[in-house]
């Protein structure tokens, strides 16, 4: 189904209703749909190690049908019905796969991030109340087992812990090596309340086909939390058919059965769970997971093309944080299969966008969606017009609104006029978008339409455009950090009276967490004393601030908030005149502008600068600059 614009989107909606659409109703439906169109077509592919030579394991279709009913006749022989949580704490691997998807035919999958910390996977477990948690066996290098069983000991409803050893991707000698080294750990049994098993031998015991009925209709499938920079991070619930509309919009509009995806996300992201598995699964695609850690596995960069060659990838999933440090290496490998590649989490900046274009002759699809909607929202189009900067058109059957709110009700933006992204479609589960029930209230207007918390606009010819956050989040790396935990921790310190943390630009991560304090009068401590507390106090490694200034006092609104929007404008300026400075190009901020339409702007003073080295500099940076006037 191609579409070029608008019209070709709206022709696509309006050859049916979604309800009529010929699509499966459950996760195990689409499956076995595919692997009887498809038994011998490649489905999944991974490797532990990066080189292009390296042992790798692959499923065909028919493989994954018998490993995800094996998976998902284990989990039921576990006691879990449609209603518990099989929880997973793990890198890539096939076994990840297999968990996601029989965890989800089997019950309800919850994909857990295993970088954070104990405390919080512990809080997800609680949330969800999971009766089955996936992890690894204590394996070097690593210390997600150590983790997850601290995690455990304070999940009483696990009962069930079974554990994934990596060292059978090893070949020898590595592989005899393992062994000898692997991390010890004390006896889990006496500190925990859960049985420790191993998912291969386990799963190597359970009949080929589903031994109970798939569910009968639509049900929820699926956790995934949100962030997890707080005690209690906010956990999204997504159906069947929130997913299989996300499979359908990549299976029919991105991708096809012959495409080679390559993917080294996350899986416990929704981009890489929903987006392109969910894809994969719809119509046929083969996805290759490079590395437990994907892009930031070791050797994954300097191997990245000639992954791709050894594949023949057609399809590369991305970020901007990746595409910037692919940008670091040359493109030594034939790479012509490549026809596309896919980049969301994060603005993209434009200079990033033309070198990555230059350098392969792939075309950057850039992308929205979020959690709180199974995923998927819109895209840029694949045989149309791609506005850089834009995040596309909405996909069919996702109805876009620009709200703001007034003592009224929301009013609904005019063209190119800034308010709330509000989002309906599918993915969507109005009501019930997190399993906490007062985290619900006040998210929808009108009863139907998300509120993102992002502000944007929409253009004249339907584009899509994020200028801000409403919610003030912080995207590492496409990782979210709330402000409040930095903010919280600073306030515990005596000397600080005030405190307020934003994302300051980086090249390589889009944004890093910093913050601006205001001290208690009469008390005196320096940044670097501050940066030191907050070692200690903001229990996230990636949400600690990289820089801290004091002001005298920081500006706020009428009724006394932090103003962020100007401390962000400090920070663009401290960021890109520290660039400037470094390169040795004469141009400075002059001011930062809060524009209509592209929000902030940087704007410069050229001093005698050349606008090739300035671009040469900021085009990494994903806030915009100009000449001042």
């Amino acid at each position: 189904m191609p579409i070029a614009n608008m019209a070709d989107r709206n022709a696509i909606e309006n050859e049916m209703p979604w309800e009529d659409r010929d699509v499966p109703a459950t996760l195990f439906q689409m499956l076995s749909r595919t692997a009887k169109k498809f038994p011998g077509n490649k489905a999944i592919s991974y490797q532990i190690l990066s080189g292009p030579e390296d042992k790798a394991e692959t499923l065909t279709w028919s493989d994954m049908l018998q490993k995800v009913s094996q998976a998902a006749n284990l989990f039921r022989s576990l006691g879990v019905g449609e209603n518990d949580v099989v929880a997973y704490i793990l890198p890539n691997c096939n076994e990840t796969v297999l968990t996601l998807l029989g965890g989800a035919v089997a019950g309800i999958a919850n994909p857990i991030n295993p970088l954070l910390e104990p405390e919080q996977i512990a809080s997800i477990l609680r949330e969800t109340k999971a009766k089955v948690v996936v992890t690894l066996k204590p394996f070097p290098k690593t210390d997600v087992a150590q983790k997850t069983a601290e995690a455990v000991r304070h999940a009483p409803d696990v009962d069930t812990v079974l554990e994934v050893d990596l060292n059978r991707y090893l070949a020898p000698p590595k592989s005899w090596i393992v062994p000898l080294i692997r991390p010890k750990m004390p006896d889990r049994e006496h500190l925990a309340h859960a049985d420790y098993k191993d998912f291969n031998k386990e799963l190597a015991r359970q009949p080929a086909k589903l031994s109970f009925a798939d569910s009968d209709g639509d049900r929820v499938a699926f956790y995934f939390h949100t962030g997890g920079t707080t005690g209690m991070p906010k956990v999204a619930q997504h159906t069947y058919s929130g997913m299989v509309y996300n499979g359908w919009v990549g299976g029919e509009l991105l991708l096809g059965p012959d495409d080679n995806i390559m993917c080294p996300l996350p899986l416990f992201h929704v981009m890489a769970c929903h987006v392109i598995l969910m894809a994969a699964v719809y119509c046929g695609s083969h996805v290759i997971f490079p590395t437990p850690q994907g892009y930031r596995g070791e050797g994954v960069f300097d191997n990245f093309w000639k992954l791709n060659e050894r594949y023949k990838s057609t399809f590369i999933v991305t970020v901007p944080t990746a595409i910037a440090a692919t940008m670091q290496r040359p493109v030594n490998a034939d790479i012509s299969t490549v026809k596309k590649a896919f980049s969301g989490s994060a603005p993209l900046p434009m200079e990033l966008f033309r070198r990555f274009e230059k350098a392969t002759g792939v075309t950057i699809i850039e992308g929205y969606g979020l959690t709180e909607a199974t995923c998927l929202v819109s895209g840029n189009p694949v045989d149309g017009e791609k506005k850089i900067g834009s995040i596309g058109i909405p996909f069919p059957y996702t109805d876009v609104k620009i709200y703001n709110a007034s003592p009224d009700g929301p009013v609904e933006a005019a063209v190119d006029e800034i308010g709330e992204i509000c989002i309906s479609n599918p993915g969507v589960y109005v009501g019930h978008t997190y399993t906490e029930a007062d985290k619900n209230k006040d998210l929808y207007f009108n009863g139907k339409f998300l509120r993102t918390g992002d502000l944007g606009r929409i253009d004249s010819d339907g584009y899509l455009w994020i200028t801000g956050r409403a919610k003030d989040l912080i995207i590492r790396g496409g990782h979210n950090i709330d402000p409040a935990e930095i903010e919280e921790a600073l306030l515990g310190h005596d000397a600080v009276a005030f405190a307020g943390a934003i994302g300051q630009p980086d090249e390589h991560s889009g944004e890093l967490p910093c913050a601006f304090v205001e001290l208690v009068e009469g008390k005196t401590v320096t940044p670097e004393e501050l940066l030191e507390y907050c070692q200690v106090h903001v229990h996230e490694r990636a949400a600690r601030p990289k820089h801290i200034t004091i002001l005298s006092e920081l500006p706020k609104t009428a009724v006394g908030k932090v103003f962020k929007p100007d401390l962000r404008k400090h920070a663009i300026t401290r960021i890109y005149n520290a660039a400037l400075e470094d390169a040795k190009v004469q141009a400075r901020v002059a001011s930062v502008i809060d524009d209509r339409k592209r929000g902030l702007v940087a704007q410069l003073s050229r001093n005698g600068a050349d606008e090739a080295d300035v671009a040469r500099v900021l085009g990494g940076f994903a806030q915009p600059w100009e000449w001042a006037a």
